[in-house]
């Protein structure tokens, strides 16, 4: 039987082939319309805005966000009007391979997506020159951020906000995960996966979670490549940590979180540098914590941090980070 089963796997490979779907050459200068971002090799990703208030032409500070693993550009649909409210504009992009953006549901590969992000925030800080700039990341968006910070500082961002980023690498895996991903990554990359049966609640807004059930623009099945390709993302994430020593950084996760595990997570807050990062830990956040019933909590903390990053966070989350990471073992 285990003769007939290695053979049938020999046979596998070389059916298929990993698909990537990676930028061109530079050959444009970034820029931000109202609805685009033309990235540096032409690409037309889709743009959304959620404009200050009262003040549209002076808005306090930017946030550039970044979305998570088959998500897109509206996953901010429900912080963005608190933050507009509070003087901060938000504009947020599909990435490569999601939503509206070129070649969805193949992954474009770490470089790409960094390269974009940098293209984003280039093309966004023309438009708000004086204006301070942030650039926010969830789950996989944060990944994004941290992937980029790792090759040195984004020219023209104030600080990064890291809310539930990705971080659960090859490191954190059993080695039964970590063989299944490398046989069905050499075997059958083009199988897609659902995430049907796994049991696992990503937040307690469950009018939320069945809007986004329906969203046409969301991906629900998932080819392996791309699967590999986000634990690659994920490996680079954990890594970057400690060598992320000049940017400030709020880093902000829930205690409720079951897609990203707890333990490789305060690993990165306890390899971030002290003096630049805000490590913050939610009792009721689960992993889509922006989305959660009481994700107002954290929208207030990134508004009061982006003011003045030296005081205490309003929900006192940083008091407890510092409380938890004492106890936690150092790594």
């Amino acid at each position: 039987m285990r003769l007939a089963v290695l053979s049938l796997l020999f046979l596998c490979v070389g059916c298929a082939s990993p698909i990537l779907k990676p930028m061109g050459p530079a050959t444009v200068s970034p820029i931000a319309s109202d609805k685009m971002l033309t990235a540096a090799d032409g690409a037309q990703l889709p743009l959304r805005i959620w404009q200050a208030k009262p003040d549209r032409e002076n808005p306090r500070a930017v946030i550039i966000a970044v979305h998570g693993f088959n998500d897109y550009a509206n996953a901010f649909y429900l912080p963005a009007p608190f933050w507009a409210r509070h003087g901060i504009v938000t504009y947020a992009y599909d990435q490569r391979g999601f939503g509206g953006a070129p070649h969805r549901g193949f992954w474009p590969g770490t470089k790409t997506l960094t390269a974009d992000l940098r293209s984003a925030v280039k093309a966004i800080h023309h438009r708000h020159a004086g204006t301070p700039v942030y650039v926010l990341g969830v789950s996989m968006g944060g990944a994004v951020v941290m992937a980029t910070l790792a090759d040195g500082p984004i020219d023209g961002i104030d600080g990064a906000i890291l809310a539930a980023p990705a971080v659960w690498g090859r490191a954190h895996m059993n080695i039964f995960q970590r063989t299944a991903l490398w046989l069905a990554f050499h075997t059958m990359p083009d199988l897609k996966l659902t995430g049907r049966g796994l049991k696992i609640q990503p937040s307690d807004n469950i009018k939320m979670l069945r809007r986004i059930s329906k969203d046409p623009k969301m991906i629900r099945e998932t080819r392996i490549d791309a699967i590999k390709g986000l634990v690659d993302l994920m490996d680079r994430a954990f890594a970057a940590a400690p060598k992320i020593g000049h940017t400030p950084i709020l880093i902000a996760y829930g205690l409720k979180d079951e897609i990203v595990p707890k333990d490789p997570t305060l690993q990165v807050m306890q390899r971030l540098d002290t003096k630049l990062a805000t490590r913050a830990l939610y009792d009721t956040a689960w992993h889509m914590l922006l989305r959660d019933l009481k994700a107002e909590i954290i929208w207030r903390d990134i508004t009061a941090w982006i003011s003045d990053r030296r005081k205490p966070l309003p929900s006192r989350a940083d008091g407890r980070a510092t409380e938890t990471l004492k106890s936690a073992p150092a790594r």
